[in-house]
């Protein structure tokens, strides 16, 4: 497969990822939506359906989506990150481009779909809630694990059970993905993604959104090196623990 075609792949499924994530997060935040004060709950059913649909959508490429699930990859020894796709320098730039790029023109699309309770929201706090994470106590070091725990969690369930999203399925993806934003979402929105985080951001920062304030770049590297930290851990613990089950044996 060529670099290009994983490119776009990766392009489009994180885009449909950011489309249908932010865009719950969205319907829940702003004002006079129909889903208005839909909750917590709502929200990570909203991302979980997301990523199924974003899975979908770039099975080409092995359906990444996320660069610490490609950083886990990687670090784990994997010989490709899809079928016919080698792990090489080249690679994982064209994935982690094609992820942050994604990102970003998804949560552009959302903008256009909710332009007028963008307009209509009175909150610069609610706005930016729809296009990045932030945390409910702010804390760096304390944040930082949070992140790290739940990317953790997501990389290293999906090496022990498929290799890649694609090989594991697209609904067990959804359903993990909502599991930790149940269970390990609520101190800091659960990016556990950065691209998720950071093209969104981006985003916020450059449309013309009425009232947006702050972006909050002050957090913003949390949500990118703590989603780095824990898809790298993922991968080497799990390349490890086949080895300690057989030794165990």
């Amino acid at each position: 497969m060529s670099l290009g075609i994983v490119f776009l792949s990766e392009v489009f499924g994180t885009a449909m990822l950011t489309l249908l994530g932010c865009g719950v997060v969205a319907n829940v935040a702003l004002k006079g939506t129909k889903g208005n004060n839909g909750g917590f709950l709502m929200v990570t059913w909203g991302w979980g359906i997301a990523v199924f649909a974003g899975v979908y959508v770039a099975a080409r490429s092995g359906a990444h989506l996320n660069p610490a699930v490609t950083l886990g990859l990687l670090v784990n020894g994997k010989a490709e990150y899809a079928p016919g796709v080698s792990v090489d320098f080249a690679s994982t730039l064209t994935y982690f481009g094609g992820e942050f790029l994604g990102a970003f023109l998804g949560a552009v699309v959302m903008w256009l779909a909710h332009k007028q309770h963008f307009d209509a929201e009175p909150e610069p706090a609610s706005k930016l809630a729809v296009f990045s994470t932030g945390p409910a106590i702010r804390s760096t070091p304390w944040n930082l694990i949070t992140e790290i725990i739940g990317t953790f969690v997501l990389v290293f369930v999906i090496l022990t059970f498929g290799g890649t999203p694609s090989g594991l399925g697209p609904l067990a993806v959804a359903l993990l993905v909502v599991g930790i934003g149940v269970s390990l979402g609520g101190p800091t929105g659960y990016a556990i993604n950065p691209a998720r985080d950071l093209g969104p951001r981006v985003a916020h920062a450059l449309l013309p959104i009425k009232g947006k304030g702050s972006s909050d770049w002050s957090y913003s590297w949390i949500p990118v090196v703590g989603p780095l930290v824990g898809g790298s851990l993922a991968g080497a613990v799990a390349a490890v623990v086949p080895i300690i089950a057989a030794a165990a044996s």
